[in-house]
């Protein structure tokens, strides 16, 4: 997520094995082994209600059709999923939309809603381990969500498509979800719009095909995405495909009212991503891309392989979003609260590019940063530990998060900061990764003891005192 993000506003096919560790995650924190009800959340202390515990989904296959004109979209959701525990009854997140049909397997399940949970008992209890496929077919004018901030995610309409921004609660306003970080998935996702739209998603493009004055675009992203990264925004897109010497397919998708404003930026993004995979190591995704529209909602998102800027945007948040591919969806979050090791990353990533791009060092950033007083909102809360989901993507994440990264080059010096900073997105990739592993991960390489450091700039409320 760029830094404009709610700070202006408010404003301060191939399934995947479930590994051991995510299967724990996902079953559910004090859930006893008899239960046979998944739980209706995962247990984030800011999102209580986001994720589902008892199974992990392994793929989607989501098929949408959406009219531009009267914003109705039609879908059919099949989710392939192991369950984690013997499952009576379980959760999806989805809201809003009408569901017209359910099945797990081949036979229909009964189903309620409450609030955000579709509540889904199949006919038969699930083993754990037992692999089971989800059908939910649904319909209706797809309504955007308003975060604790203030601000809007999900499906947003635009006068000539849709806006289609995740993060943090929006994947269930288009398709039904386990719909937290912990749960990453790969997917297929085929969308169908009036003839003359472009439909832009996740990952390669496998094919476009134009019948009936409608045109239907198939993606496919098979490294694991948590939902909020996904995306299906619908436009009228001037397309631009190419392959980088490294190999790397870029797809760019560009709303012609930016395209002269984005054009000088994105052609910066092959050299981005290469000085990106210098510093923080191997690209972690077989393509990559952007997307551009009109949509004045006043972020750009990371979605992955292909960012989401909601105008032109600059040189700093192509570096921004981009730097997340590493830091927020190659390496997710087990916890919202967490989201420092997102938005600090990619942050810092902008100080050192225009630090080794004739722009003012990262020490100049950080000196102009420390000089405001304490009763600036820099200080407001700790990174660490934002308190609230309203907080979430408030100054203190971004920049004192970048500070905190900054006292640790610091601390043990650039050969082994820069090791730090490769070391965790290699462990991590396509995983997950916490606070506490990351200060494990820095103290074993620099075989210094950070505490101090990590507790003052992470976690000390108020303005800290420099060593």
């Amino acid at each position: 997520m760029s830094p404009s993000r709610r700070q202006a506003a408010r404003r301060t096919t191939t399934a995947l094995t479930v590994p051991v560790a995510v299967a724990a995650l996902l079953a559910g924190a004090g859930t006893a082994v008899a239960d046979t009800a998944g739980t209706s959340g995962v247990g984030d202390p800011y999102f209580p209600l986001a994720g589902n515990g008892g199974y992990h989904v392994e793929h989607y296959d989501l098929t949408l059709r959406y009219d531009t004109g009267s914003r109705h979209l039609d879908g059919t959701a099949v989710l392939t999923a192991r369950a984690t525990q013997r499952l009576s009854r379980f959760d999806l997140d989805f809201k809003g939309l009408k569901v017209t049909g359910l099945t797990v397997g081949r036979a229909a399940a009964r189903f309620r809603r409450d609030g955000q949970e579709l509540v889904v008992t199949p006919r038969r209890s699930l083993r754990p381990g037992q692999e089971f496929r989800v059908k939910v077919t649904y319909s209706g004018v797809p309504r955007k969500v308003t975060d604790p901030d203030g601000s809007a995610d999900g499906w947003i309409a635009t006068d000539d498509g849709a806006f289609v921004a995740g993060e943090p609660q929006g994947a269930m306003t288009w398709f039904p979800a386990n719909n937290h970080p912990k749960d990453k998935s790969s997917y297929d996702i085929t969308i169908t719009v009036p003839k003359g739209r472009t439909a832009v998603s996740n990952g390669r493009l496998l094919s476009r095909r134009t019948a009936h004055r409608r045109t239907t675009f198939h993606w496919r992203q098979t490294e694991p995405m948590a939902a909020y990264l996904a995306t299906a925004t619908v436009g009228t897109f001037k397309v631009e495909q190419y392959t980088t010497r490294d190999g790397l397919h870029v797809y760019n998708a560009v709303d012609p009212r930016e395209a002269a404003a984005a054009a000088p930026v994105l052609k910066q993004l092959p050299s981005v991503l290469e000085w990106e995979s210098k510093v923080f190591g191997p690209y972690p995704f077989r393509d990559a891309g952007s997307i551009v529209d009109r949509a004045h909602v006043g972020y750009a998102l990371e979605t992955q392989s292909r960012p989401l800027y909601d105008q032109a945007p600059d040189l700093g948040t192509l570096v921004h979003e981009n730097a997340h591919q590493w830091f927020g969806d190659s390496v997710s979050l087990t916890s919202w609260k967490d989201i420092w090791l997102n938005e600090g990353f990619a942050t810092y990533a902008e100080w050192l590019y225009g630090e080794q791009h004739g722009a003012p060092t990262a020490q100049k950033i950080f000196d102009t940063l420390y000089a405001r007083p304490a009763s600036d909102g820099l200080w407001a809360f700790p990174p660490g530990d934002p308190g609230s989901g309203k907080n979430i993507f408030g100054t203190p994440v971004y920049a004192r998060g970048a500070m905190a990264l900054h006292e640790l080059r610091r601390a043990v010096g650039d050969p082994v900061f820069f090791r730090i900073l490769r070391h965790w997105a290699a462990r991590h990739r396509g995983g997950h990764g916490t606070t506490e592993q990351f200060v494990n991960l820095a103290r074993q390489e620099s075989g210094k003891d950070l505490n101090s450091l990590f507790q003052t700039w992470l976690y000390a409320p108020g303005k800290p005192n420099r060593a």
